[in-house]
């Protein structure tokens, strides 16, 4: 599958499973919400202290599983490699995230004040292969 379309599937559909590698190398799965930013990297909020966070920092590799809404149907899988972009710098793409994927915030002071509190940050996720996907 082109890069391209898997990014226009993603952008459609922000729900995936994203794997990461322990130190051990065994996988560890987390459910998240991944949008595309205006580079064409994909992109998902976390916090600092999450699993999936320590695991990208010494192992870039990333793999997602991006599904539909209804869970059966169409589904793609993507492989990247991955950075972690932490406060303050993520701030500015932690909002362009969540524009991207829910619009506009009621309260962008308020959102903010969240991510500095839940030590949000920003993975960036280079695509270095799409596919399989549904149909193979």
């Amino acid at each position: 599958m082109e890069t391209q379309r898997a990014l226009e599937f993603i952008a459609a559909n922000n729900r995936a499973v994203l794997g990461t590698y322990h130190r051990d190398g065994r996988m560890q799965l987390s459910p998240v919400t991944v949008g595309v930013d205006q580079a064409g990297r994909l992109v998902i909020s976390t916090r600092e202290t999450a699993y999936k966070v320590r695991n990208l920092r010494r192992d870039p590799r990333a793999v997602l599983c991006v599904l539909t809404d209804r869970f059966f149907g169409d589904w793609l899988q993507i492989e990247g490699e991955a950075e972690v972009l932490a406060l303050p710098d993520a701030m500015q793409p932690l909002v362009d995230y969540y524009r991207g994927i829910s619009g506009e915030h009621p309260d962008w002071d308020e959102y903010r004040a969240a991510m500095v509190r839940e030590r949000r940050v920003l993975v960036r996720v280079t695509v270095t292969r799409a596919g399989p996907d549904r149909r193979g």
